[in-house]
């Protein structure tokens, strides 16, 4: 991920409702939500759920895919850790060792769920 990709992605998120939905987007996994529901879920009109969303695919943040009457929305998964490793590649000046616990620690444990 370059700069510019890196801007765009960072100003899709710069909006509370964005980041409430990539998170739900996230904890959901790769089957993604319906955009109803993402709607219910995040208490706004689905036509304000749409627009946000189609902001986020634009920066790539965000998949959309037909089923049946419904669109699906899943995480681009490839494109946060891009964001992520973008965020982190010059780390402390060359002491990786100081960025260590913040790339080993699992954002997935099992069990454990996230606090929303």
């Amino acid at each position: 991920m370059d700069e510019r990709q890196a801007l765009i992605a960072f100003g899709a998120l710069s909006q509370e409702t964005r980041l409430r939905l990539l998170r739900l987007l996230v904890v959901a996994g790769p089957d993604g939500i319906a955009a109803g529901s993402l709607a219910e879920r995040v208490e706004v009109s689905p036509s304000n759920v749409s627009f946000h969303l189609k902001e986020m695919e634009r920066a790539g943040l965000v998949t959309a895919r037909r089923d049946a009457r419904s669109i699906v929305y899943s995480a681009e998964y490839d494109a946060l850790s891009g964001l992520i490793r973008f965020l982190m590649e010059d780390c402390c000046s060359g002491r990786p060792e100081i960025c260590a616990p913040a790339l080993a620690a699992p954002c997935c444990r099992p069990g454990e769920r996230s606090r929303q």
